[in-house]
């Protein structure tokens, strides 16, 4: 079974408890390469070595099955200064 957009979007907002997940495959429709954007509380006072740490053990299994998996991780107030 191949990760859709919408399943690794799901599973990212339920397991980082997330307030805002944005996937897009950039495998040109193959489903194997996804950029991702997560928003989340959890990422509070962690550096990102340590956001993309929680990150792939949330999604760990999911991951397994994509050939690229390129994530960038906010807090919820760094998400709001880049909306400005």
């Amino acid at each position: 079974m191949s990760i859709t957009q919408e399943s690794l979007q799901q599973v990212l907002l339920e397991r980082l408890e997330a307030e805002y997940v944005d996937v897009v495959d950039i495998s040109g429709g193959c489903g194997q390469s996804f950029e991702v954007v997560i928003v989340s509380s959890k990422f509070e006072g962690k550096p990102p070595l340590q956001r993309h740490r929680l990150v792939n053990e949330a999604v760990k299994e999911e991951i397994n099955q994509v050939h690229a998996f390129t994530q960038k991780t906010y807090t919820p107030a760094q998400w709001a200064k880049l909306q400005q």
